[in-house]
């Protein structure tokens, strides 16, 4: 039977073109948070942090009850053993979400953006590493090619990519936990930030109380922007969980790239320094993702059933 004639063609249609839209605005989302963050540059990083956490649970809140997943919330705080590999979770995404802050707001975007180039192949590595999965031959050369354009910039440039290499590894550890756990998008952010939220609420009313706070001590526009942290964190995330419901692996891969590269374009324009270590080391590293992801789609395609 063809495309054409099944009834759910055009249901299906609608899904993939759902998925791609929030897909594209999720990863779009993210490339461009970068101009959110330069807002907050006289911020100390870690108070964003803080406020990051805390303003995602009442803003996750109201999106549990609105998606009707309070029922998968209390199950997983039911268990103890969810509920510390939640905490684990936390404690990677916060550390993984603290240094793009830090990032971002020293004029480090295009080392982020790096990172996060470099994440898809660090779940390669950790499958290696941690599952005990064989490389085939494209993904070695893949690996290979990347691993070269970090030496690259660490010997030419002078400058070991600490931040690069921290985002991806603190990323593929949350990405690993996450999917290995039976909790949902929102359901499980949503417990993470509220695990965290004591500590960052704590931590900002010391700050206020000692007088170095910068929410409620510059502007009503500052305060509103530091709350705004929670939505921006959360919005995209959902609109990622939307997509991935929809799309294949292989879509999902290609579209992760949206993101690091609006990042690397807005390095560029607020100024960073870009060498031609720099070109040599993301170009090594842009042949290795386009490897990556012939490889990826080589695989889908020798997996997929064959049509009778």
């Amino acid at each position: 039977m063809s495309a054409n004639d099944n009834p759910h063609a055009a249901k299906t249609s609608e899904e993939i073109r759902l998925g791609l839209i929030t897909g594209v605005a999720a990863y779009t989302f993210w490339g461009l948070f970068p101009l959110y963050l330069k807002l907050l540059s006289a911020v100390p990083a870690l108070e964003i942090l803080a406020h990051r956490v805390f303003w995602s649970v009442p803003f996750g809140a109201v999106l549990i009850l609105m998606r009707n997943q309070w029922g998968e919330v209390l199950k997983a705080i039911r268990s103890p053993r969810v509920l510390f590999v939640l905490l684990l979770a936390a404690l990677a995404i916060s550390s993984n979400w603290l240094i793009y802050v830090w990032a971002v707001i020293n004029d480090r975007i295009l080392e982020a953006s790096l990172g996060y180039y470099i994440n898809p192949l660090m779940y390669v590595a950790a499958g290696v590493f941690v599952l005990g999965e064989k490389l085939r031959r494209l993904q070695v050369i893949a690996v290979g090619l990347a691993a070269i354009g970090v030496a690259v910039l660490t010997l030419g440039a002078g400058v070991f990519p600490w931040v690069s290499l921290m985002l991806a590894f603190l990323f593929t550890v949350y990405g690993y936990i996450r999917k290995t756990t039976p909790v949902g998008a929102m359901p499980g952010l949503f417990i993470e930030t509220s695990l965290l939220a004591p500590f960052a609420a704590g931590y900002v009313l010391v700050l206020m109380n000692s007088g170095t706070a910068v929410f409620q001590a510059q502007s009503i526009s500052m305060d509103i922007i530091l709350m705004f942290a929670g939505p921006v964190t959360v919005i995209p995330l959902v609109m990622f969980a939307l997509s991935t419901r929809r799309l294949t692996l292989i879509t999902i891969g290609l579209l992760q790239y949206i993101g690091p590269t609006l990042q690397f374009i807005l390095g560029l324009y607020y100024g960073e320094p870009f060498t031609v270590f720099h070109a040599v080391s993301f170009g090594l590293i842009w042949a290795a993702l386009a490897i990556f992801s012939i490889d990826a789609v080589r695989a889908n395609r020798a997996a997929a059933p064959k049509a009778v």
